[in-house]
């Protein structure tokens, strides 16, 4: 004997519009197991590369701290090795970097046609390789930084008592923004893609991006010394260059496939005909 909801389906069956929402509600479980899976994969990647980074901290502190003569103090019992750990987990973000890269690549990729594939996949390695230089150029700066900010001690009435919180506060923050700014031609060519920008509009904007960089760099450097933001201007300006020649590797790889469709569709229609 039927039941009543199938009584009511038979009198009423379920439109297809209804259908359609069940499996856009289905496609959007899945896609958000799958982020999930993806952030836990990368969760782990982070945790393993903090575990390597703890063994690694004692000597990349004294690598880090060179830049400054004497002792460096810490105010607590514990301060020692929650600096230890903060430390430790940078160092883990740097190390599990690429497979954080690959599982964003991985999650991103299915959504994105084949020409858009090929057009962004170089892009992974180069992600990798921003992030290192913009590290390297963070640290090759803080000894100038640091020499700096330092010779506006008064001998005998201003004299520096450097804690270890606060010096490496600053050469993490230093490190993290140097090396999250490298990453903005992966803006540039997500921008690109959904049309908001393109290379001709970004050629006619060089002397204002140079400025603006520059202007960025000196609101965002947390050191405050003029030296900082000119090495990541003088850094991040040939990126902006490299992406103008990438988006415009782009658009030459869509105008090719646009043609090939349109010309694959005639050739469709002439032989109908």
């Amino acid at each position: 004997m039927a039941t009543l909801t199938e009584r009511s389906d038979l009198i009423n069956p379920p439109s297809a519009g209804a259908v359609q929402d069940d499996e856009k509600v289905m496609t959007l479980v899945e896609h958000l197991a799958e982020l999930r899976r993806r952030i836990i994969i990368s969760l782990v990647a982070v945790g393993l590369g903090a575990v390597v980074g703890f063994i690694l901290a004692p000597d990349v502190i004294r690598i880090l701290k060179a830049p400054i003569s004497g002792p460096l103090y810490f105010t607590g019992p514990g301060a020692a090795l929650f600096l230890q750990v903060k430390i430790a987990i940078f160092i883990g973000l740097v190390l599990a970097s690429p497979v954080v890269f690959y599982e964003l690549w991985a999650f991103i990729s299915p959504g994105l046609t084949p020409q858009e594939r090929r057009a962004f996949r170089p892009w992974i390695p180069m992600a990798v390789v921003f992030t290192v230089l913009g590290v390297g150029v963070a640290y090759a700066i803080l000894p100038v930084a640091a020499s700096f900010l330092l010779s506006f001690q008064i001998p005998g009435v201003i004299e520096p008592l450097i804690t270890a919180d606060a010096y490496f506060g600053l050469v993490t923050t230093m490190f993290v923004t140097f090396g999250l700014v490298m990453q903005f031609p992966f803006v540039l060519l997500l921008l690109a893609r959904v049309g908001i920008i393109d290379s001709q509009r970004l050629r006619h904007a060089r002397r204002y991006v140079l400025l603006g960089m520059f202007v960025f760099a000196v609101a965002i450097v947390p050191s405050g010394d003029p030296f900082s933001p000119t090495a990541l201007t003088v850094v991040a300006y040939p990126l902006y260059e490299f992406s103008i020649w990438m988006i415009s590797r782009y658009e030459r790889s869509k105008a090719a496939a646009e043609k090939a469709a349109l010309e694959k569709a005639a050739v469709e229609a002439s032989g109908e005909q």
